[in-house]
Order: C-alpha cells, then structure tokens, then sequence
C-alpha cells in the first residue's frame, strides 16, 4: 500500500508513538507486507525468527521490537507491539469508511457494463467497459474490475484477510489495506469469495475463469488463461502461474507457487510448491504418475500376503 505522498520516518513515528533510529528526514513511502514489500516501505517484524528476512529485505524502514543495528540505507522504528502499530498505520492511511448507498458515488462504472439489482459496489470501486454484475454481488471499497468481465450471484470480493496473532486475550486481527483486482476477460462464478490484500494486491490475471463456491485467500495472485473448478480453497501469498488447470476441491497451502500449465487432479491437497507442466494428484500431491503407480502397488498388497500364506 503506497501513501499518497512522501512522508518523513518523524511523521510516521508521531502517528504511532515509537522512537526511530535513522535520520528525521528519512522517506517513507508505504508500507507493506514481507513478500510484497519494496524500496521506501515499512514492513513490521516481532518474531526473532524473522528478524533477519525483514532487515535484509527490499523493505527500508523497519517497524521492529528489540533494538538492533540499522542496516546501512534504512531506517528503523523501535516499538513494543509491532503488529498494533502496523494495525495503527492502516487505519490511518486507509481507514474504513461507511457506505452510503448500494453503488456508492465514488464508483467508476463504464460504457456498456451492467449492474443487476442487489449488487454492492463500495467506495472508489472501478469496473470497466461491458461487464456484467449480476444481483447479490458484493464488491468492496478499491476493487478495481476490467473490461468483459462477468461475476455471477453470490460472489464477495475484497473481504478481509483470515490474518490473526494469538494474544492471551484472544485472537488479534491484522486490518486489511489492500485491493482486489480483476483483470479483462474473468468469468467468476456464484458463490466465489476473493479476499483483498493485507497490504497489497489479490489478483486474478486476464482470460482465467473461476467455477462456483470457489475461495482465494489474500495476496493472492492467480496467472492468466487459469481453469479453477469448484469447491477448491487455496490460501492466502500463492502464486498461480499461467494456463494452469485447478479440478474441484483441491486445497492449497499459503505462500506457495504452483507452475505455469501445471494441472491438478480434483481432491488434491498442495502442501509445497509445484513444478509446472505437470499433472498431479494426490494429498500431499505428487505427479499424477508416480501417484497413481503407488495405488497399482497398494492395491497387489492383499494378494502378495495371500500367497504368502500359502507358502
């Protein structure tokens, strides 16, 4: 999530109350999350696990709880509560807002795009040119929607994230800031459920097309020409190249990536990434083959005990 102008490493330490190591005058452009980050962002760490991954990354500020050296061209915020504070800047540079119609005012539609009866479309949505929403869509605030798109009834984009730290009070959400895209060309089906970004982008590239009852998890990025049956959940930071096919009810793990022109057999459980052009099924998936080989192998066991027995 990129601010909406240059703001001094002091400014952002006022709004959350931290004191900074680094000069004053340090630019900070925005603020996002480890795998998205980039030159001018804050990304927050309070894991010493992860202490390393977030100095060394693209991130130049760094939103951290324990006083380290200041790697060389960034800066750092020392604060208690990494997360709250994260949380605090969201809410201050992308604060949610209350709607005040079914298609708000600030909404972009274009030429030849329909809108059914009973749609939602939130603040500073834009859907492009000959579209159609069909009725009992929800689209929140900042979804961004090509041209030829269709979403047929039911589908929810730009949901929060399923993004929680475990307190001893209980769970603590981190407040999603970012956006859902929909580039030309997507068909999605009913009853879909997109989530939008933690701080960046969920994204479904041009030409794919999504069965019904389908769910995509945050920051999520889904390649084009993709062929995603229904029932299949896949979580949130995958990387979908590509032309790939996805059959019904196949889960897939977060912050993975899965091959260009890769196929998944239905029913697959994807627990690591996945080489592309190649079939594969099977939980924990394997390539469809060797899979399918194993099956051959395990369905001989009763008759190679039988003929030990007559030994």
């Amino acid at each position: 999530m990129k601010f909406p102008k240059p703001y001094q490493l002091q400014e952002i330490a006022a709004l959350i109350g931290t004191e900074f190591v680094g000069a004053p005058e340090f630019q900070v452009l925005g603020m996002n999350e480890i795998h998205v980050v980039e030159p001018g962002d804050i990304v927050f760490v309070d894991h010493p696990k992860y202490y390393d991954k977030a100095l060394e990354s693209k991130a130049t500020t760094i939103l951290i709880n324990k006083k380290v050296d200041c790697p060389p061209g960034k800066a750092l915020l020392l604060s208690d509560d990494p997360f709250r504070d994260f949380n605090k800047l969201t809410n201050h540079f992308n604060p949610f807002v209350a709607a005040k119609a079914v298609i708000s005012d600030s909404a972009v539609i274009g030429e030849g795009t329909v809108i059914q009866p009973n749609a939602f479309i939130g603040n500073n949505v834009v859907i492009g040119k000959n579209s159609v929403i069909h009725a009992n869509v929800t689209i929140y605030d900042g979804s961004i929607i090509g041209d030829h798109v269709i979403i047929h009834s039911g589908t929810v984009l730009g949901a929060d994230a399923f993004y929680y730290k475990n307190r001893p009070e209980g769970f603590d959400k981190l407040i999603s800031g970012g956006r859902v895209i929909i580039e030309n060309n997507v068909d999605i089906g009913a009853g879909c459920t997109i989530d939008r970004g933690v701080t960046g982008d969920t994204t479904i590239k041009e030409g794919t097309k999504l069965d019904n009852q389908i769910q995509i998890g945050h920051d999520t990025v889904i390649g084009k020409k993709c062929l995603i049956a229904s029932q299949c959940g896949i979580a949130g930071c995958v990387v979908v190249e590509d032309e790939v096919t996805i059959w019904g009810q196949v889960g897939i793990i977060s912050g993975i990536t899965i091959g260009k022109k890769s196929v998944i057999l239905a029913q697959a459980g994807i627990s690591k990434s996945l080489e592309g052009g190649k079939t594969y099924f099977g939980s924990p998936a394997e390539e469809a083959r060797e899979r399918l080989k194993q099956l051959a192998h395990v369905k001989q066991i009763p008759r190679i005990i039988e003929k030990l027995n007559n030994i």
